[in-house]
């Protein structure tokens, strides 16, 4: 599985690739807006937007992008490292309703 994360700490970017390493998660990080961004969204399975920690434009860029390929969008206020635990988990045991 592959998943972009757009926003966070870049203090933090370690801990969530270590993170997302014992999911089996190949992950990508986006703490900007660049122009690479877009295009490595469209490859991935999920997006995750941690909104707290990142700047309108790259936020609306993210999930445009994630839209226009129909891949899901997961966005959290919080942005630590129990935050995208929490997605991850959720990702793997996905509930049914």
């Amino acid at each position: 599985m592959s998943i972009a994360l757009v926003g966070g700490m870049d203090r933090l970017a370690k801990h969530y690739q270590g993170e997302a390493k014992k999911h089996g998660i190949k992950l990508s990080i986006f703490s900007q807006s660049h122009s690479s961004m877009q295009s490595k969204i469209k490859n991935c399975d999920a997006v995750v937007v941690f909104t707290n920690k990142v700047s309108h434009s790259a936020r609306n860029a993210a999930i445009a992008e994630a839209r226009k390929r129909e891949i899901p969008i997961y966005q959290f206020h919080s942005c630590g490292l129990s935050t995208l635990r929490g997605c991850f988990d959720g990702l793997k045991d996905p509930v049914i309703q």
